[in-house]
């Protein structure tokens, strides 16, 4: 394992850690409003696949993504600000927390109905198979969207014209507060793949290594024109569904059991037996990812709001013979 990647892996994922429990705290402030849904406990999902991913990649997740968003090179700043509704914001303030977008970085943004990523990654899938581009989608999803109808039918077109897609399903095993086994027939989500005839696997997603290594070699099957791939990273969240959620649903030696995995000491803890980085250099790791965060909220605070709330709302008519915009 190269020593810059797993120094690149552990800054990720605690400034992944560091940004959620700030945001967390402005929601409480008042700062932040709407819904707010955390990615503490699945930072190995997001850090370990998109730096197994190349800059060319498309990316389509759900609206548990702002981690994904730092991870793809969005300024901590912009997304931070998107987050309190200010105009510097990554979609200047309109998007919000579940509608984060960066189209420079083919972030193709988060999107807040179950479900709805499938179609998106599939169309732009299907936009790189017709004209024969190199790279691939990256289609993030949760267990509790694989019941969904576009679960099925983005499965089996993509699978049908061989598209370049990689389905990565986040499966911290609840849907909202509904348990897996308790809504799904199929609990292990990577078998599902057969019925669509296309590879799938498991990995733990606890494990940022684990998921950058299963990330890569799925990439390569889907670059190799070989069709889509169904990779299921086992995950847990440790806050609930989203700041609205009182977690009742759950028990707190489950929540306990899990933190006893968290990714970030899983990862400390095997740095320090590879000796791959000292103490020191990670505590400085640290340290800068909560300088990063804490200038990213300054930013928000100082960013005005949207000077027009209704900017973008209506599309200018065209004109019927120019196609032109009047």
């Amino acid at each position: 394992m190269q020593r810059d990647l797993v120094k690149q892996l552990l800054y990720d994922m605690l400034l992944a850690r560091h940004f959620e429990q700030a945001a967390a705290e402005q929601y409480q402030q008042g700062r932040i409003g709407g819904f707010l849904h955390l990615y503490p406990g699945e930072e190995a999902v997001a850090v370990g696949s998109l730096r197994a991913a190349d800059p060319g990649d498309y990316v389509v997740t759900t609206y548990r993504e702002h981690v994904h968003a730092l991870v793809r090179g969005t300024p901590p700043e912009a997304v931070m600000a998107e987050l309190f509704g200010r105009s510097g914001g990554c979609c200047g303030g309109y998007g919000g927390s579940m509608h984060l977008f960066d189209a420079q970085r083919r972030f193709l943004g988060g999107y807040a109905i179950v479900g709805e990523t499938f179609p998106v990654a599939i169309g732009a899938a299907y936009w790189l198979a017709m004209n024969e581009e190199p790279d691939c989608v990256l289609c993030y999803f949760g267990d509790g969207a694989v019941n969904q109808g576009t679960f099925h039918e983005s499965l089996n077109m993509a699978a049908l014209w061989r598209l370049p897609v990689l389905f990565i399903c986040e499966n911290n095993h609840y849907q909202i507060g509904t348990e897996i086994h308790r809504h799904s027939a199929v609990v292990e989500v990577h078998k599902r793949a057969c019925a669509y005839a296309m590879e799938g696997r498991r990995v733990d997603g606890m494990d940022v290594l684990a998921v950058y290594k299963a990330t890569r070699e799925a990439l390569h099957h889907v670059r190799n024109g070989n069709g889509p791939y169904l990779l299921e990273c086992d995950t847990y969240r440790y806050r609930g569904h989203s700041m609205a959620d009182a977690d009742a649903y759950r028990s707190a030696m489950e929540v306990a059991e899990l933190k006893g995995r968290d990714p970030i000491s899983l990862l400390r803890k095997r740095i320090r037996e590879e000796g791959w980085l000292d103490s020191d250099e990670c505590a400085a790791l640290d340290a800068a990812a909560r300088r990063v965060v804490a200038d990213a909220v300054s930013f928000a605070e100082q960013s005005p709001p949207p000077e027009d709330l209704h900017a973008h709302v209506h599309a200018r008519p065209l004109d019927l013979y120019s196609g032109a915009a009047r």
